[in-house]
């Protein structure tokens, strides 16, 4: 994907699938999460021609899930190259159920390694986003955020999250591995219900769902190896409140640990 014109042929190709995915479900669906840069290919060819494709925060990708957010009332999280002052950003933008946008997020923590090449193509940013869906609070982080633990401590601790959507682009490279445990420990740490949604295709797939608590009778989901695949997850209040009582980690945090060391 090199051109405007093919990321365009994309974003309706895409629309059209969730839309048919949507009409087929017999559960009525309040948010629509895409993966990483879900607008365009995850490729150097395509990020060397960001000059063309990146786009204005309310530019191609925003007005194709716009249009499908108002038709059937929902909250979408879609992720583009975003072109931006001192940009551009790898972007998550969520539209609501009236077409409008709701917030966005610039991936903070930018991947250089294995087959990331971030910083030779983007800008990290300097914002955090949350929203509200049906009495949960959620945030938006991106890939290599994930292995970063303040990020995800101070959504849940200073900005009262209770649903974090990961949404990556996790190549099969030598780091592939190890992206799982964090996920499971970003869920647990931080007592949330934690979705890690990668691309998919042949080198990328495995995306994963964590609940806030898990054991062996309550494993995450995982979603297939490499094909294509669209999920219902349906979260539930009593069951963050159940984990909270019954571990208490958050609460038994200490204020400070800068303890000095002797």
């Amino acid at each position: 994907m090199t051109t405007a014109a093919e990321r365009d042929a994309h974003l309706a190709q895409s629309v059209a699938k969730v839309r048919a995915k949507i009409l087929q479900s017999d559960q009525k669906i309040d948010l629509v999460v895409l993966p990483e840069l879900s607008s365009i290919d995850y490729a150097r060819e395509t990020f060397a021609e960001l000059d063309e494709i990146a786009e204005p925060l309310q530019g191609a990708s925003f007005q194709a899930w716009r249009t499908l957010a108002i038709e059937f009332g929902v909250f979408i999280s879609f992720s583009f190259a975003r072109q931006g002052e001192n940009g551009p950003f790898i972007c998550i933008g969520v539209v609501g159920v009236d077409g409008q946008l709701v917030g966005y997020y610039d991936k903070l923590h930018l991947a250089q390694y294995g087959a990331s090449m971030e910083k030779e193509y983007f800008k990290r940013g300097s914002r955090l986003c949350v929203f509200d869906v049906k009495g949960f609070r959620l945030a938006p982080i991106i890939c290599y955020d994930i292995r970063i633990p303040e990020l995800t401590r101070t959504l849940v601790i200073d900005h009262g999250v209770d649903v974090i959507l990961h949404c990556g682009a996790y190549y099969r490279d030598t780091s592939f591995h190890t992206w799982h445990p964090f996920a499971v420990t970003r869920a647990l740490e931080n007592q949330v219900f934690f979705l890690s949604l990668n691309r998919a295709g042949e080198n990328y797939g495995n995306s994963l769902f964590c609940p806030p608590w898990q054991d062996e009778n309550t494993p995450p989901t995982q979603f297939a190896q490499t094909a294509e695949e669209f999920r219902v997850i349906t979260l539930d209040r009593a069951t963050l409140r159940r984990t909270r009582e019954e571990y208490t980690f958050l609460l038994d945090r200490r204020d400070s640990y800068d303890l000095g060391v002797k």
